[in-house]
């Protein structure tokens, strides 16, 4: 006899439906590890069924533990989904899972891997397609600070050294959010990108004298360092100032914008 208590204490082992649950019990002649194991097939077909459905919606996340972070991208179908309780949970324990683990960088094929079981059953149960898109994980050595834009739309992550104030990293997270640079400074931006931008400066003055190709040239190219480079952006709080110049004990040494489905 599969009795109601039965059927819950399936579905409170599995998160899958009431209904689910049943018909694996029936199919298992009552044996719990067999309903299981019937449960986990079943959300593997389903799972399969889905994964061609478009994944558009979903949400970056970050978890700061002291000198550890992590920070996912995970897509579902609606935005609806994106908001509920089961899947941000999941979000959750997940960024924590990611923080004990190991790597320090892009962790995403580990993470997809480890975490393949964990998505057949959210897919069976919520009834969506899904995906982890990307996923890091930062060992520091810096002060690490976080910050979510939209909902989850946008997010963004950041190692520093020579400040501890949280007001400032707070306001760091948002410009990057805001402004989303391409660099950090002007020492890392590649010499083949210093080239490109010299070759479309110097063909937009065709015709005028090389002297003064030059140096119309290297103030294009100044002008947008002041565009791609966070250190050198118009400051989020001053845009008559940068951080370069307001606060000069400050390193930046890593950051990460996420953006929901944006091109990798």
């Amino acid at each position: 006899m599969i009795t109601a208590d039965v059927v819950k204490k399936l579905r409170d082992m599995t998160g899958a439906g009431m209904m689910d649950c049943k018909k694996a019990l029936t199919e298992a002649n009552g044996d719990m590890e067999k309903a299981v194991d019937v449960l986990r097939k079943s959300g593997a077909a389903k799972a399969e069924k889905k994964s061609g459905r478009a994944t558009k919606e979903g949400k970056v996340a970050c978890y700061v533990n002291g000198n550890v972070a992590s920070m996912v991208e995970v897509l579902c179908e609606t935005d609806f989904v994106a908001k509920t309780d089961k899947f941000n949970n999941y979000i959750d324990e997940l960024l924590k899972r990611i923080a004990a683990g190991e790597g320090n960088g892009c962790v995403s094929e580990a993470v997809q891997a480890a975490e393949k079981e964990a998505m057949v059953a959210l897919i069976a149960t919520i009834g969506e397609n899904m995906q982890i898109r990307r996923a890091a994980r930062w060992a520091a050595d810096g002060k690490l600070a976080s910050y979510i834009h939209m909902q989850g739309r946008i997010g963004v992550l950041v190692e520093v050294e020579g400040t501890d104030d949280a007001e400032l990293l707070k306001n760091v997270c948002m410009h990057i959010a805001a402004f989303n640079p391409a660099f950090i400074d002007r020492s890392e931006v590649p010499a083949e990108w210093i080239t490109r931008e010299k070759e479309i400066a110097a063909a937009q003055l065709a015709g005028k004298p090389a002297e003064m190709i030059d140096k119309i040239v290297m103030g294009k190219i100044n002008k947008r360092y002041t565009e791609v480079c966070l250190m050198d952006q118009p400051w989020i709080m001053d845009d008559k100032a940068s951080l370069a110049k307001l606060y000069k004990d400050l390193k930046v040494k890593r950051f990460a914008r996420w953006e929901i489905g944006e091109e990798l």
